[in-house]
């Protein structure tokens, strides 16, 4: 069994929690994975063990989640105080740029799932030639962004206003965090994400909740419902020049697997669609024998 090792990386004086399992065959280009909103280095579990017996394995657990700092939410509107963080998509893409030059050190496969997705486009943007590949599973689709408000009802859009000034609130989204961060709503939360109900253990549901339970965890929280207006994929998947592959649960409940479809059609870095029969939002843990496969497959096309 190839050992994982934890590790803490110190980045703009924040600390960065991060795994690592080498390979004694590393051959081809290492991976870096990159998990989703609320999850942590750990729910890849079930994949970077074994990944590891082809080439070296590191995951990182972004800004706000898991074991890495928790500071102070900055929303973009707000001034800028001493210590604080703006939670998007640009600075947790800067965490895995200067991850991936500063401890990896060599081109590297970005895999992400969910939000992780995203910060894997658009971390790619940036490392250009130092980037072999990017995986998406279950890629964010970020329905509710503004650009996309001309897809709400009537309703939503005219309640948009009100709904920002509400969420901008410290006291509402702390409590809205905690009432979430309780083993009953996420286990009904994975219920929804894993339709098959593999692996949905109390090891998952404990990997999920200690990291909540932090001074700063509602932080993270707080930054990402204020995100209206940030990067969608395809903006970036149009006109990226590194090589994408999709891998999908066919029954996310809530990112299309026809619109991931539908990026396969429109976007050409997208070179292969993998659709994984009976799974949901992540797919890697619900049926991480499958995706491994995949995984391994695509990981020697890299090369």
């Amino acid at each position: 069994m190839i050992e994982t090792s934890q590790k803490i990386w110190h980045w703009q004086d924040l600390d960065v929690a991060w795994s690592c399992s080498e390979s004694e065959d590393n051959q081809f280009p290492p991976l870096l994975f990159i998990h989703g909103f609320g999850a942590n280095k750990h729910h890849w579990r079930n994949n970077q063990p074994v990944l590891a017996k082809i080439t070296n394995c590191y995951a990182i657990d972004l800004i706000g989640f898991g074991n890495s700092s928790q500071p102070k939410s900055r929303l973009r509107d707000e001034s800028n105080q001493q210590g604080e963080f703006l939670y998007c998509f640009d600075t947790w893409a800067n965490q895995v740029v200067d991850f991936c030059i500063e401890v990896i050190k060599s081109p590297v496969v970005l895999v992400g799932n969910s939000i992780g997705g995203v910060i894997a486009l658009r971390a790619a943007k940036s490392l250009k030639n130092s980037c072999s590949g990017v995986v998406l599973i279950d890629c964010a689709q970020r329905k509710m962004d503004d650009k996309r408000l001309n897809e709400q009802p009537s309703w939503m859009q005219i309640s948009r206003p009100w709904l920002k000034n509400l969420v901008r609130q410290r006291w509402l989204s702390t409590n809205l965090f905690r009432n979430a961060a309780n083993p009953t709503v996420i286990r009904k939360v994975l219920n929804q994400a894993y339709p098959s109900g593999e692996n949905v253990d109390e090891h998952l549901i404990e990997l999920l909740r200690t990291p909540s339970n932090r001074s700063g965890a509602s932080e993270a929280f707080r930054g990402f419902i204020n995100l209206f207006n940030d990067y969608l994929a395809p903006d970036i998947l149009k006109d990226l020049e590194t090589p994408v592959d999709l891998i999908w649960g066919e029954k996310d409940p809530w990112e299309s697997v026809d619109v991931a479809n539908e990026w396969f059609n429109s976007f050409p870095c997208i070179r292969s669609m993998e659709v994984i029969p009976d799974a949901g939002h992540c797919p890697h843990d619900e049926a991480p024998e499958m995706v491994n496969s995949i995984l391994i497959r695509l990981i020697q096309q890299a090369a």
